[in-house]
């Protein structure tokens, strides 16, 4: 088998070992400028740039060219999207999916909608990496995925919503109200891949210990973690050290938000993907 794992630029991975893998851009639009998400984008000078437009700004995702570009020559391919509550990304990849398996007879393309972004999607990237490399059948890879991603979650902490509510993902009151008293909101991805706070924080410091106990509430016991952060690592150091000062065993890595999570994130933000101990 050609293995080869896809995801869109919201994973925050661009390359990857081991295994063939691509990724897909999304971009980031305003009345000026088209800032893809790649690489080579810059992210300091696209976040302040944003911060000093006045208009409106959206985001745009893969169509299903682009998708099926990206498959290449394999024949086993497993494509991990943002979650499609945000984004058109599933549906295009979906699409994608279903003409390259007609053009390629015997291919087989597994598409995941995360229902999540960031650091939740790279956990099922790397988790399709080790299963891959074991060489497992495309059958035994989705089955495994598919219940892996069952106990993976995410946590976002968040300064600023000005991006959200420009693309009219969250209430304007909410936003207001979050600058004027400088409160950080901590939030999850929902089970159904929605945006979901779930507190109101006014302190940083306080934010990291409400992201712990909600970790630990989910059933958090010492698995893995990815920590995105957008410009802000000094606090995703203290979270890191935070979770392994109360779970040794703990894998925690961190990464920077790409352009796409930066967007969504802000300037502050933090972004927490972890898979419970929970049993099936």
């Amino acid at each position: 088998m050609n293995y080869k794992i896809i995801s869109d630029s919201s994973s925050n991975i661009f390359h990857l070992s081991e295994i063939p893998y691509c990724s897909v851009p999304l971009k980031i639009i305003t009345s000026d400028k088209e800032y893809v998400d790649s690489p080579e984008l810059k992210i300091t000078q696209m976040m302040e740039e944003l911060k000093n437009h006045s208009g409106t700004s959206s985001t745009s995702c893969p169509n299903a060219h682009e998708w099926e570009e990206a498959f290449g020559e394999a024949d086993t391919i497993f494509a991990i999207t943002i979650t499609s509550t945000l984004s058109g990304s599933c549906s295009a990849a979906i699409h994608a999916g279903q003409e390259f398996e007609e053009h390629h007879p015997g291919s087989k393309v597994c598409v995941i909608d995360s229902l999540s972004a960031g650091p939740e999607m790279g956990l099922l990237i790397h988790k399709l990496q080790e299963l891959m490399v074991q060489k497992l059948s495309f059958e035994e890879i989705k089955d495994t995925i598919l219940s892996y991603q069952k106990h993976t979650h995410l946590l976002f902490s968040l300064q600023s919503l000005d991006n959200l509510v420009r693309n009219g993902r969250v209430h304007p009151a909410v936003a207001k109200m979050a600058g004027l008293l400088g409160i950080r909101i901590v939030g999850k991805a929902s089970e159904e891949g929605t945006l979901k706070p779930l507190h109101k924080c006014r302190s940083e410091k306080r934010a990291l210990k409400t992201i712990l106990k909600e970790m630990k509430k989910e059933g958090y016991a010492g698995e893995r973690v990815r920590i995105a952060h957008c410009m802000n690592p000094d606090s995703a150091a203290s979270l890191k050290q935070m979770i392994q000062d109360e779970f040794p065993q703990s894998s925690v890595a961190i990464e920077e938000c790409a352009g796409l999570c930066s967007y969504y994130a802000e300037k502050g933000g933090l972004m927490i993907g972890y898979v419970d101990s929970l049993q099936e």
